[in-house]
């Protein structure tokens, strides 16, 4: 089957969104990180920054450098290989499910036909990796979800949540860094912090990197808080590559 051709968009006078698709698919980003791999090694000149999302790439330019056909042109002549697409490591993320933090995973199980214990089983085994970063600084969306957990969002609003949690809905997953009111699911909390102003390096974990969560109980996730509210990067990292 071959790739549809990419879309080009206007966001302002000063950025292009290259679209790739219109639908959450593996393979239409790896297009996305395939390109924003190749503009980042031969970067043209007036290209300001790159923001890959689900299923485009934004590329913010200066019109007095670079006007939009040139950029367009360029991204065309590209040299991508979205096939050969591998992420570059993984992180083991630490995650409890314990009933006080996975406050909707019964409700997740109803809505399944599951058991609780076979939905943390599906959601702790399955190999993620980060869509995209958006909504929030360090809002982690990740594709991967076991279809058995494809649930749709809540009807309602619930309250917030605090910082940390893990959700479900519509298909993917979330890390959150802010607390707010949601319509996803939560099925767990991380003591780990994906972005973080104290961090030299403020999001620790890169669009494109896998993403495991490993189940904790909650004493350790407790010990794990306190070395993450020190600044310490309490995930493990595996280069893949």
């Amino acid at each position: 089957m071959t790739a549809a051709e990419p879309v080009f968009l206007d966001a302002g006078e000063a950025a292009l969104v290259v679209e790739f698709g219109r639908t959450v698919d593996a393979a239409i980003h790896n297009r996305v990180l395939a390109l924003d791999a190749a503009l980042t090694r031969n970067t043209p000149p007036g290209v300001v920054e790159l923001v890959p999302t689900i299923r485009s790439l934004m590329i913010h330019y200066d019109p007095l450098i670079i006007d939009r056909a040139s950029l367009i042109a360029a991204v065309r002549n590209a040299e991508t290989d979205s096939a050969a697409f591998e992420p570059a490591r993984r992180w083991s993320i630490p995650c409890c499910y314990d009933p006080e933090f996975g406050e909707d995973i019964a409700q997740v199980a109803a809505m399944t036909g599951m058991t609780p214990e076979r939905v943390v089983a599906l959601h702790a085994g399955a190999a993620y990796r980060i869509f995209m970063y958006g909504f929030l600084p360090g809002f982690a969306y990740l594709g991967g979800l076991p279809p058995e957990l494809a649930v749709p969002r809540r009807v309602t609003i619930r309250p917030p949540h605090p910082p940390g949690t893990i959700m479900i809905g519509a298909g993917m997953g979330l890390i959150t860094t802010f607390a707010m009111p949601t319509g996803w699911w939560l099925v767990g909390r991380t003591p780990e912090r994906m972005f973080s102003l104290d961090r030299e390096r403020t999001f620790f974990a890169a669009v494109g990197d896998a993403i495991a969560f490993e189940p904790i109980d909650m004493a350790t996730f407790r010990t794990l808080e306190t070395r993450a509210a020190a600044g310490e990067v309490v995930a493990r990292m595996t280069p893949l590559q």
